[in-house]
């Protein structure tokens, strides 16, 4: 039985730091690191297991032996046990091995810290130097900086990097590498007009079938599509490219694998004790202990870390609901109310707002959205007016109207339009982000363009329409993959999407419409300038439902550039309608989903349109126009020449 040398990186300030809860680079010193101990090169690890009675690392550098290099425990009862080894170096295999106090347990764990671990199924940790990456993105880190308090388009492509494309329509785990689809991925994202992708979790996960959302490897991009340093070059690709990158970060659970977080030291370290509060029984897993300080330093370092050492450009935090509410998917008699009797995690409630606090101002540009699903209020507003310090919030609502609506058969619409005008009554309660995510199409959901209704010309029709609305809807827009396609088949994680449909004119004018509807938000400012804002929108006409005609405005800065948007959900053509505008003139048709090159039937208003001095919708003047059948049809006034 050895102990490692002695050594330490931390200061005693950085320990105050960790057992305060404050501690947000905990990653520089926890973990891993490859260091110089009078003149003598190793690795310095360091982990947190204030109930165990003995720690020792054990890899493929001392032959498995779990005595061979036993850690110190530090005297200031901070619980981190520390030590150097020699000559042990880059890309070396390990674990911890941990004794509790607890029932003299004995536990192999994986490093919470590592920053890169073997290929599911193998388990262990591995030292990793990310010293080496030269990153090329400075142009956009400094517009990302510099821009951070101004109004820019956001149009986000949802994507699970193993299933985007594959190598072979049957392989099993026949995934693109990193750096693979930094050259395919990059400048499809690129042509298709988004302005940032959100990969699903990228952490480091055990089962493929979680995708990403049962996390082992928390400060580890999952080594299945390789290194932390390809990882870097996928980013730094899409920053050349113009392109950010969020991802998505999931602090509300953690999978009890033997090798992870669950009884860590043979204690609940990390997870609560009583299962009331820290077992989650929709996903059958653990639910962290918020309340404790150095859980807080754990998660809020983790969220820092993908900012600093990966150039992450924003974070979509999963299941925030699930995060706020102790009765959350419980019974009563099931959850423990808080010291005041209510059902509000106010645990967890000051954990985000900290995080928030924490992330917006260390990293100026970055932008937090929270996937949460009921009303809470104030989820996108600042800490200091009484919010949880989100930038923006999923508007599940809308999602869920939306879908409902659409799926009708079109027959049935006029006596269901408040679906789609709902939204309106509170879409500036919230900065809202519009999702139609890979949640709509797994688990028997069916594809979104298998919940259209009518044959495949109809179902084209009505989604380029519902496409139509969603972006010209307020807010910001998030589009899943395969959804630009119109996949027909549900996403399934074994496999790539069907890119071959793309042979088909739907198909292909489908995802024409979707590259169409980028240029037209990330270009006319009267779509994001006021994104958030009530002014940036008004009614014309939302009480049509014999012919589910909507009509409404989108306005910016420079009110001459507004956008007209009609909306109309019935398969008939409509002539010579007729309706009112705010300014005299020329109108010109920017945009119509009905177009052939869309695969529409070519229903469009070709020529510029001159307003008549007769009144509609309360305005003096009016335009007559055609409505193309389950279209869209976009209109902006034009300076003309005498």
């Amino acid at each position: 039985m050895a102990r490692t040398q002695f050594m330490t990186l931390f200061s005693e300030f950085d320990i105050n730091l960790f057992k305060a809860g404050k501690y947000y680079r905990a990653y520089e010193k926890l973990g891993s690191h490859t260091v110089e101990l009078e003149g003598t090169k190793g690795t310095y690890f360091a982990v947190w297991a204030p109930n165990a009675k003995q720690v020792s690392v054990f890899g493929d550098f001392n032959d498995w032996n779990k005595e061979a290099h036993l850690l110190n425990i530090r005297l200031d009862n901070s619980g981190i046990w520390e030590g150097f080894i020699p000559d042990v170096g880059h890309g070396a295999v390990y674990k911890y091995h941990i004794i509790s106090n607890n029932n003299n347990l004995h536990l192999e764990k994986a490093d919470p810290f590592a920053r890169h671990a073997e290929t599911p199924p193998l388990t262990a940790s591995m030292v990793w130097d990310m010293k080496d990456y030269e990153w090329n993105d400075n142009d956009w880190m400094h517009y990302r900086y510099e821009d951070h308090d101004k109004a820019k388009p956001c149009s986000v492509y949802e994507v699970h990097l193993g299933s985007w494309r594959r190598k072979s329509m049957d392989g099993k785990d026949d995934w693109y590498s990193y750096r693979e689809l930094a050259d395919i991925l990059v400048p499809y994202v690129k042509e298709m007009g988004f302005t940032h992708i959100e990969l699903m979790p990228i952490t480091e996960h055990p089962f493929y079938g979680s995708w990403g959302y049962q996390t082992t490897g928390y400060f580890a991009p999952t080594s299945r599509y390789g290194t932390p340093q390809d990882f870097m070059h996928l980013v730094n690709a899409f920053h050349e490219a113009g392109i950010g990158v969020l991802s998505d970060w999931v602090p509300s659970h953690f999978p009890g694998d033997a090798h992870g977080l669950h009884l860590f030291d043979g204690t609940h370290l990390y997870e609560h004790a009583d299962p009331r509060k820290g077992f989650h029984p929709d996903w059958k897993s653990y639910i962290y202990n918020f309340g404790r300080n150095e859980i807080r330093s754990f998660l809020i370092s983790n969220a820092l870390f993908w900012l600093d050492k990966y150039h992450i450009d924003g974070l979509r935090v999963d299941a925030v609901a699930s995060m706020l509410y102790l009765d959350y998917s419980r019974n009563d008699g099931e959850w423990i109310p808080n010291q005041y009797g209510g059902k509000e995690n106010l645990e967890s409630i000051a954990f985000l707002k900290e995080l928030n606090e924490a992330i917006h101002s260390e990293y100026k540009g970055v932008i937090t959205i929270a996937e949460e699903s009921t009303s809470w209020p104030k989820v996108s507003r600042p800490t200091f007016l009484g919010g949880l310090g989100f930038d923006q919030k999923w508007m599940m609502g809308w999602m869920n109207d939306t879908l409902q609506y659409f799926e009708r058969d079109a027959k049935y619409r006029k006596y269901h339009q408040g679906e789609l005008t709902f939204s309106l009554v509170y879409a500036f309660s919230e900065n809202f982000m519009l999702p139609f995510s890979h949640d709509e199409v797994v688990h028997g959901k069916g594809s979104m363009i298998r919940k259209m209704p009518g044959d495949l010309w109809q179902k084209s029709a009505n989604l380029r329409l519902m496409y139509g609305m969603m972006f010209t809807h307020p807010g910001t827009q998030l589009l899943f993959m395969g959804a630009e396609i119109g996949q027909w088949k549900e996403w399934n994680h074994d496999q790539g999407l069907d890119w071959g449909i793309l042979e088909n004119p739907q198909h292909k004018g489908i995802q024409t419409w979707v590259k169409a509807l980028n240029k037209y938000v990330t270009t006319q400012p009267a779509l994001f300038e006021k994104n958030f804002e009530e002014g940036g929108f008004e009614w014309i006409a939302n009480d049509d439902t014999e012919n589910c005609v909507l009509i409404f405005v989108r306005k910016g800065n420079d009110n001459s550039k507004n956008q007209i948007v009609v909306c109309h959900s019935q398969p008939n053509v409509v002539q010579d309608y007729r309706f009112g505008v705010s300014k005299t003139g020329t109108y010109r048709e920017v945009l119509n989903s009905d177009k052939s090159e869309y695969g529409g039937s070519g229903i469009y208003n070709g020529s510029d349109l001159t307003t008549e001095a007769i009144a509609s919708h309360g305005q003096e003047q009016s335009i007559t126009i055609t409505l193309p059948p389950l279209g869209i049809a976009c209109f902006e006034w034009v300076e003309v020449e005498a």
